[in-house]
């Protein structure tokens, strides 16, 4: 049973992250008068095809779940016939703009999607842990600055600001020492003891660890939460205006610490052995489905925000890669030619396919290695 929960979670995961990713690009080439010849979601063969007669467009469902495409009406598409009268619908032909918005529509339709899934979860209410430390390892940054058991963090700062943000919860503080971590900058905690004294303390950039899968640098840190009874949990809700901001803020926060951290993986930061693929999007997906929908739901947000910054990456194959050979005609004035794109785009599968084994290798060192 557990298996089933497991495998419909994930498949549910992939359609709607992959479905609102290539929405968006469908969205800006409608608006931009592009004609989409085939909305798919997933690879291969169709299993399924629709198309309406008032449309264009066919949609299909495919047998491998692991992505989606839409395809243009496009000039340098070798398989394609244009009429003299479908010219202007197509891809090519539109100015570097609407090209580029067309691209650039579909991971912003993933961040789009995470602030509405966060916005959902706090207009109904979440349960959360209180910003509450329990008793640092001995031999932490915290115990060394005399942190103890039951501290509550109020608010916190970088080093570098001069105004306390509130610490509202838990997952809020751990973001911003994430936050804090990646970008290596000392951050100052204002906190209260049990006796109601309040102090500010200071980590600064020098005592902060790296972000390893082989050391938790919370623990390095000292910063760890109490398990308090259920009864001495926070309930953040919030009105929808409010839900809305503080979601836009999380889903910034999330993607610039996301961002360092897939830098990471380039300049020997972050270990390689942090790539998770589908084997760990479908654990987590069952886990959280299995705590509840809004568990389920900050789950999706957290995956739809990496894999819109994954197609920013400037990779061949990628969304990024085709925004690079825009920036390319936007300083050079002229394009990339047919031939060129083709080559690099050769390079990008081999990339892709290597990372994407990689991943997978992990995943089964993760899951079934002794």
């Amino acid at each position: 049973m557990q298996a089933l929960i497991t495998f419909a979670a994930f498949l549910l995961t992939l359609c709607i992250v992959v479905c609102f990713h290539e929405f968006g690009h469908f969205l800006a080439a409608r608006l931009c008068g592009v004609k989409v010849l085939r909305f798919s979601l997933g690879f291969g063969k169709p299993l399924f095809v629709f198309k309406s007669r008032h449309s264009a467009t066919e949609w299909t469902l495919a047998p491998i779940p692991l992505g989606g495409y839409v395809r243009l009406l496009d000039g340098r598409d070798p398989q394609q016939t244009i009429q003299q009268s479908e010219q202007s619908q197509a891809f090519d032909t539109k100015p570097l703009w609407q090209r580029a918005l067309i691209v650039f529509a579909g991971p912003l339709a993933n961040f789009i999607l995470a602030v509405f899934l966060l916005t959902t979860i706090y207009v109904a209410g979440v349960v959360q842990l209180p910003a509450r430390l329990q008793a640092p390892p001995a031999d932490s940054i915290a115990a060394s600055l005399g942190i103890t058991q039951g501290y509550q963090v109020l608010a916190w700062r970088m080093q570098a600001d001069n105004d306390f943000e509130p610490v509202i919860s838990w997952n809020a503080l751990r973001w911003n020492v994430m936050d804090a971590i990646t970008s290596k900058e000392g951050f100052v905690l204002r906190v209260q003891d049990a006796s109601g004294r309040q102090f500010t303390t200071e980590f600064l950039s020098s005592q902060l660890p790296s972000m390893s899968s082989s050391e938790d640098p919370f623990s390095q840190l000292g910063i760890l939460p109490v398990i308090p009874p259920v009864s001495e949990y926070l309930n953040l809700k919030l009105d929808p205006f409010s839900a809305w901001v503080y979601a836009t803020k999380r889903v910034y926060l999330i993607s610039k610490v996301s961002l360092r951290l897939m830098g990471g993986l380039l300049t020997g930061e972050s270990s390689l052995k942090q790539l998770g693929g589908p084997l760990s999007i479908a654990n987590m997906a069952g886990k959280t489905a299995q705590l509840g929908w809004q568990a389920y739901l900050a789950f999706l947000s957290i995956l739809s925000i990496s894999i819109g910054l994954l197609n920013l990456v400037p990779l061949p194959m990628l969304d990024g890669g085709q925004l690079l050979y825009d920036a390319w005609e936007l300083v050079s004035g002229k394009r990339i030619s047919t031939t060129l794109q083709e080559q690099f785009q050769k390079l990008g599968f081999i990339l892709l396919i290597s990372i994407s084994l990689l991943a997978l290798f992990n995943d089964l060192q993760r899951y079934f290695s002794p």
